[in-house]
């Protein structure tokens, strides 16, 4: 292992890809901590904490910081993180399934890349000018902003730009990370939001930890027994998640023989990968999004008609942690898993591209039969993913409601947030495997020297 890190920094090119890549994450952890003037940060941080990770603000700020690398919980200039590119890109991504024009940009490789790229960039600036005007008014409603700037419009205005600027910035330095450094940028950046608040659960565990035997412990204590069961999850769910994010089905493929002169070509048999967890986290966020909300509208919809006392108790139901909650978020993980998965997997593209490279599957007629096998065939193992992803991602909740753990140390510990983190870590694993393999180094998956 050393030898293979030695071997990095000893390639110049790489060395300085990693350094690199390292100096733009410091500067996003720096621009973490700058604050939006007008904003009383303690307010904001006091409600956050007291609404804890199970309801309304305090449940929908943590989901948001996990999966964006922002923060609203002390709503800095890097407040509203990267989302708003992530969701411009998976707009322009569904886009081109259903407009001919998108489409047709998208098959004309690098040219029509920069093309959609740029459309892109328009529209995260235009979400993020939604996003923030609609998150300044509840931080104005709220009382979370100094009476001199409640009613100002010069406020408004620079708290959105502000905004809207942090965000921009984070998706340029994505940019960057990717043409001159290793890895995917906001894939990293994301990561890096995630791992940094990975101290902050391991201190609550030491600050929370009560040896005291018998059943004299306070509520919420770490005991030992939990200490164990939770490094016990940790590892378990860092192996399954390396497993499933690997995992592959590998369809077997035929070249067919031509014959030119006496020679004979082709005739190699081959396998065509299918990942297993073909949506890899995107289900987890789309279902965590949407199942923020009807806890929310409900709680709204209770005061709005004089504390309807229905309302009130389906907005209860609908919380993290309750039944109903849990069950509408493993049903929308499957749906999810299955949607993006139709999205992206094209077995009729990918038929005949096989067709016309000369290849096909034994004993299937290139076409129609091959698209229908390969259909079918990822019908089958997205299930298999759907179900690893829906089980990780309650995994948390589980450990959270159970066994009375804090909710920032069974979401940072296990779950959606560690499945994020072992897939960057891969590809960028990867990524460094290929830059050593290629100088006949040898890598961390044992290649040949």
């Amino acid at each position: 292992m050393f030898t293979i890190l030695s071997n990095i920094f000893r390639i110049p090119e790489l060395r300085k890809k990693l350094f690199f890549t390292l100096l733009l994450l410091v500067i996003y952890r720096l621009g973490f901590y700058i604050p939006l003037p007008g904003i009383n940060q303690d307010e904001m941080a006091k409600a956050a904490e007291a609404a804890g990770g199970g309801t309304g603000f305090g449940q929908m700020a943590a989901a948001f910081a996990l999966f964006t690398g922002g923060d609203l919980q002390q709503s800095t200039i890097f407040g509203l993180g990267i989302m708003p590119y992530i969701s411009a890109s998976i707009i322009f991504q569904l886009l081109a399934t259903v407009l001919p024009w998108l489409e047709k940009l998208r098959k004309e490789g690098e040219s029509g890349r920069k093309k959609i790229n740029e459309y892109t960039r328009y529209a995260t600036v235009g979400l993020c000018l939604i996003q923030g005007v609609f998150w300044v008014n509840y931080m104005i409603s709220s009382g979370y902003v100094y009476t001199d700037f409640q009613e100002s419009i010069p406020f408004m205005i620079m708290a959105v730009m502000a905004l809207t600027t942090g965000t921009i910035f984070l998706m340029w330095l994505g940019e960057q990370i990717d043409e001159y450094g290793i890895g995917n940028g906001i894939s990293l950046i994301i990561m890096a939001g995630i791992v940094a608040r990975m101290p902050n659960a391991v201190i609550e565990v030491y600050q929370r930890a009560d040896f005291s035997v018998g059943a004299g412990a306070p509520q919420g204590a770490m005991t030992p027994l939990k200490i164990v069961f939770i490094l016990v999850a940790f590892v378990a769910v860092v192996a399954g998640a390396i497993l499933i994010t690997q995992a592959q089905r590998r369809i077997p493929i035929q070249q067919a023989k031509h014959t030119r002169g006496r020679r004979v070509l082709g005739g190699q048999r081959q396998y065509l990968p299918l990942r297993v967890n073909h949506g890899g986290v995107m289900p987890i966020i789309f279902a965590s999004s949407l199942m923020i909300f009807p806890s929310i509208l409900m709680g709204y919809l209770a005061s709005a008609f004089g504390g309807s006392s229905a309302l009130r108790i389906l907005s209860d139901q609908l919380r993290t942690g309750s039944y109903l909650h849990e069950l509408g978020y493993i049903g929308m993980i499957y749906f999810f898993a299955y949607f993006w998965t139709a999205v992206q997997f094209q077995p009729k593209e990918m038929a005949n591209n096989l067709r016309d490279y000369g290849s096909f599957i034994p004993g299937l007629r290139p076409g129609k039969r091959t698209a229908d096998y390969l259909e079918r065939v990822m019908t089958r193992i997205t299930y298999v993913g759907a179900t690893f992803l829906a089980i990780i991602a309650v995994i948390p909740t589980v450990v959270f409601v159970a066994l009375d753990v804090s909710y920032q140390i069974s979401a940072f510990l296990g779950g959606t947030g560690l499945l994020i983190v072992v897939s960057v870590a891969l590809d960028v694993v990867q990524r460094i495997e290929a830059n050593l393999v290629m100088r006949n180094y040898k890598g961390f998956l044992g290649s040949s020297d």
